[in-house]
């Protein structure tokens, strides 16, 4: 068996590859060495957006301004003394989910109410980012108030997938999987409660990393419900990365963490080597998963398994009413109604008007809105057993994932056509059920389908695991590809 370690930079392509395919961190280290510019970097990820204006993947761009910064990045190297260190990131693009602030750049959320807002300052994850030396080219479209699996909304419209327009892009962090997935920046930052990072990087074709909850500030996100529950942290959401390579994930989120390799340890000292890599058996959804996907996690699985993963199929018939659960603990996390929660972020107040729902603009937050009502008024013994039945399913997982890895599709198919997943909520459990345990996962490409649409899969950890999710991450992209850019791109 190899170890990560010896694979590691195997992930990272030659410098003949345009700049448009290589990692974060590759680009950073040829900026530094001259053998880049970060004008040209920069620019030619921007002329992706500028000829793909049809992915809708852009809120709002700061292309001049992001210009102005990667020729200052190119004046810093060039006046640098031989031995001084240089932020890490210097010179590289990147782009924000909206709903994440970005000091001077729109901050609604994509909620009418809110259009117009603007943010004072960046996000701490945010910050972190541009300290190390990243520029940020522009902030990426959202679901309405980042609720839902398609990124539409009345303030900025609709993001389309860069694999085919007439597919989603995923939701919430749409945006940020159509830009990553068109190869318009090689990362990007998202939020998480229910599967935003994951089943947008699944549908795109990228790498996303969730990482375990606590470690990447969150509570300045659209909307937080650690802002509105009073506690410190929330196990359900959390900030992390989009990737098209893998190779990127750890360093990003140690980034974003401020925390060193105490915290975090490297990916290249895991030894996969008798570490449980559990399958969920039998169906997990509703609908079964499709052919395709369920051989490329068959693929995933066996790359794992030739590493020295001890497989072992688990029967988890929880996971089917893994939605139920979710929806169920979110209202309870978030100490308020999705209504509510839709009029606390508003700009404008609407309290004692018209019913929430009536006032949201996408269907998809409409039926949000009057779901979680309905859930509200469930009895307390279906609460019950309910809650019950959560709790079975997370000590079953528990148990079944120990120090190894459970590796489980986002979604039980590819991206789905424009309005494909309204009214039907079951579809996210696959994801939302991990934010619900509070465990890192790692979604992974595994190439495409029959009809150019990428295929993928979650990479699941015990939390502080993130470092073995990751080390999967890698040795499955090392053996399988990863990221295969768009035809269009």
């Amino acid at each position: 068996m190899q170890s990560s370690r010896e694979h590691r930079d195997d992930s990272i392509p030659a410098d003949g590859d345009t700049a448009t395919t290589e990692s974060a961190f590759h680009l950073a280290q040829a900026i530094r060495s001259g053998r880049r510019t970060s004008r040209r970097v920069v620019d030619e990820h921007i002329e992706i957006l500028r000829r793909r204006p049809e992915l809708g993947a852009v809120a709002q761009d700061r292309f001049a301004t992001a210009l102005a910064e990667a020729d200052a990045a190119d004046r810093a190297i060039t006046a640098a003394a031989e031995d001084q260190t240089l932020p890490p990131l210097l010179g590289v693009p990147f782009t924000v989910k909206e709903s994440i602030p970005v000091a001077d750049m729109p901050y609604t959320g994509g909620l009418v109410s809110r259009r117009g807002v603007r943010s004072e300052s960046d996000a701490v994850a945010v910050a972190r980012l541009r300290a190390a030396g990243a520029i940020v080219i522009a902030v990426t479209n959202t679901a309405e108030l980042c609720l839902g699996i398609e990124s539409y909304n009345a303030v900025y419209g609709r993001t389309t997938n860069p694999y085919d327009r007439a597919r989603v892009a995923g939701g919430s962090s749409g945006g940020e999987g159509a830009a990553v997935g068109a190869g318009a920046v090689p990362f990007g930052v998202g939020a998480d409660t229910g599967g935003s990072i994951r089943i947008p990087a699944f549908f795109c074709g990228v790498f996303g990393h969730k990482p375990t909850p606590g470690l990447v500030p969150s509570t300045e996100q659209i909307p937080s419900l650690t802002a509105y529950s009073g506690a410190e942290s929330d196990a359900m959401e959390t900030i992390g990365p989009l990737a098209r390579r893998a190779a990127d994930l750890m360093p990003l989120v140690r980034i974003m963490a401020d925390v060193d390799n105490a915290v975090l340890p490297d990916p290249a000292s895991v030894d996969l080597d008798g570490r449980p890599v559990v399958v969920p058996d039998g169906s997990t959804y509703l609908r079964p998963i499709s052919a395709e996907l369920a051989a490329a996690r068959d693929r995933a699985v066996q790359v794992l398994a030739d590493a020295g993963g001890e497989v072992r199929h688990v029967p988890l018939p929880g996971l089917r009413r893994a939605a139920q659960f979710y929806l169920f603990e979110l209202r309870r996390h978030a100490g308020t109604s999705v209504g509510e929660l839709f009029d606390l972020f508003a700009e404008s107040p609407y309290r004692g008007r018209r019913p929430a729902w009536t006032r949201a603009h996408s269907p998809q937050l409409k039926l949000a809105i009057i779901g979680d009502r309905l859930a509200g008024v469930l009895p307390d013994v279906a609460q019950r057993r309910i809650s019950a039945a959560g709790d079975a399913l997370a000590a079953e997982i528990d148990d079944a994932i120990g120090d190894g890895v459970l590796v489980h599709p986002p979604f039980p198919r590819p991206a789905p056509r424009h309005n494909g997943t309204l009214a039907r909520p079951w579809l996210f459990g696959g994801a939302a059920v991990f934010n619900l345990l509070g465990l890192p996962v790692t979604q992974v490409p595994l190439g495409l389908d029959r009809r150019g649409l990428p295929l993928g899969t979650q990479v699941v950890g015990a939390p502080g695991n993130d470092h073995v999710t990751i080390a999967a991450a890698l040795e499955i992209e090392r053996r399988l590809g990863g990221w295969v850019p768009p035809r269009a791109g």
